[in-house]
């Protein structure tokens, strides 16, 4: 209800009107209050690489980095080498408190990254092509050889979900409680885990997407496609809400800022795009190639292709203009998979071919945690809480769409059909009065005869007239309905109704 302070003036309501202008004035003393309580309630701020004289901050190795902060922060940047079951591709929880490790070769692991413990270990002894944890950080979802499989924190199977037939990546929407994948057919799959019910199941018809994400803003989910297309889904439409020629090759790689304004795209075309969601136009295209792209918390996107890793950061303040801000060199032979930044940390995790690494990004996340929203350090007792509100608090499949500001706004006052047909009759007069005054054409040879001048502006006239006397065909169902209805008796006009209905 915030962005009712422009459409007020047009509510011919006035009791209405009046709740909502109150309702205004109290959100607007809240925003007052919390920005005064702002520095007490998010005392950290966030830090970045500062450069000096000719220095370039993309020059900083990690070695110096790590020898200039403190130990806790130095811990977190390490390197897992396992050499066996590789490729490896990782995903963090919400909080950023656990991390999911996935061999390509069936091994799970998961790890509390605040004491660097290992949770639990396990082979699957089939291929896993994806993994996604789920509401409470307890339980996670693996995209295997033939269908999705549902493991707990101890790698106990619980559900084995056959709808989901060969899967090639999975995205999960915790505010909806719907689990999402694609198929190597094209084909998508929306699944409500707390009910077990098959939401929706559509067939793209564009082949199997390379790339999945999911945009946190309005929690639609974007595919790209081997076409070079990108196109956007909710669970309630058959077709695509947005369909655009991104690339003039397969996507492979594509990130959603924070915010649901920015979307960057990589394809086989070598080029890297930013692209503006709110006009869906490229904002920025860089030569090169991704295999893999994250946006972090704080807007810094990490590009990862072959054995580098570069960092952007928008030094412009609008989002249009990234210059590169740190790179990262991999042991000569590994090829990153994936990169994800971890949530309320400076860090980025990077799943390649031999392991998991992860180096200090300062910078990258946000300093201050919402407890309400995400807490690293909470307990057993909270967690369980915070599932039982997310149950209640739980959102439809409806709600999901591009704009979801749209969600209890007023709508605006639709014309009455009374008003329509006096402004029909105002703009029949206007037209009339012009056709009146229009000055007919000065002809010679007995053709500019009063009698005949003043036929061929009669003839104006009419023609204008029945410009207005024909319909448009919904203006006149409309009017044929009415008639009809008005014909029947009154004690079968009900079933007339249900009839056409």
């Amino acid at each position: 209800m915030r962005g009712y302070g422009a459409d007020l003036e047009s509510l011919k309501d006035k009791k209405l009107k009046g709740q909502l202008s109150v309702k205004e004035q109290l959100y607007g003393q809240s925003a007052k209050a919390a920005a005064k309580t702002e520095k007490w309630i998010m005392p950290t701020e966030g830090g970045s690489l500062v450069a000096e004289g000719l220095e370039k901050t993309w020059r900083m190795k990690q070695e110096d980095i790590i020898s200039e902060v403190d130990i806790l922060s130095s811990r977190k940047a390490c390197d897992i080498s396992l050499r066996v079951l590789g490729p490896y591709t990782l995903v963090y929880t919400l909080n950023g408190r656990n991390m999911l490790m996935a061999g390509r070769k069936g091994e799970l692991a998961t790890i509390d990254m605040l004491t660097m413990n290992l949770i639990k270990n396990f082979q699957v002894k089939e291929t896993v092509r994806d993994v996604v944890f789920l509401q409470d950080g307890q339980t996670f979802a693996a995209a295997q050889k033939k269908y999705v499989y549902i493991y707990n924190r101890d790698g106990t199977e619980i559900h084995c979900l056959k709808e989901h037939e060969a899967p090639q990546s999975l995205q999960y929407l915790e505010k909806h409680f719907l689990l999402s994948s694609i198929n190597k057919y094209g084909q998508l799959h929306y699944q409500d885990v707390s009910t077990g019910e098959m939401v929706a199941n559509y067939r793209t018809g564009l082949g199997g997407a390379r790339a999945m994400r999911t945009n946190t803003f309005n929690a639609v989910i974007g595919l790209g496609h081997p076409g070079g297309k990108v196109t956007m889904w909710k669970p309630t439409s058959v077709k695509p809400l947005v369909s655009m020629l991104c690339h003039h090759g397969p996507v492979t790689a594509m990130a959603f800022h924070t915010d649901g304004r920015l979307m960057a795209t990589a394809g086989m075309d070598r080029k890297i795009k930013l692209w503006d969601l709110r006009k869906y136009q490229v904002l920025r295209s860089f030569a090169g190639h991704a295999r893999t792209l994250d946006f972090s918390q704080r807007g810094l996107l990490a590009v990862g292709n072959g054995s580098f890793v570069d960092i952007w950061r928008d030094s412009g303040g609008d989002q249009s203009f990234m210059d590169r801000y740190m790179n990262h060199s991999m042991v000569k032979g590994y090829q990153v998979g994936r990169v994800r930044f971890r949530p309320y940390e400076d860090v980025l995790g990077i799943g390649h071919s031999n392991g998991i690494s992860s180096v200090l990004v300062p910078g990258s996340g946000e300093p201050n945690f919402d407890s309400w929203v995400a807490n690293p350090y909470e307990t057993r007792q909270q967690r369980r809480e915070k599932e039982v509100r997310a149950l209640l608090d739980k959102l439809q499949p409806e709600t999901i769409m591009l704009d979801p500001g749209r969600i209890g706004t007023v709508r605006p006052t639709r014309a009455t059909e009374a008003e329509e047909e006096d402004v029909a009759e105002v703009e029949k007069e206007a037209a009339i009065a012009a056709a009146k005054a229009s000055a007919l054409k000065h002809k010679t040879k007995g053709r500019n005869k009063p009698s005949k001048m003043l036929k061929k502006k009669q003839e104006g006239i009419e023609r204008v007239k029945r410009s207005f006397m024909e319909l448009p065909p919904e203006r006149e169902s409309k009017k044929l309905k009415k008639t009809e209805e008005v014909e029947l008796p009154r004690s079968l006009q009900r079933f007339a109704k249900k009839k056409s209905s």
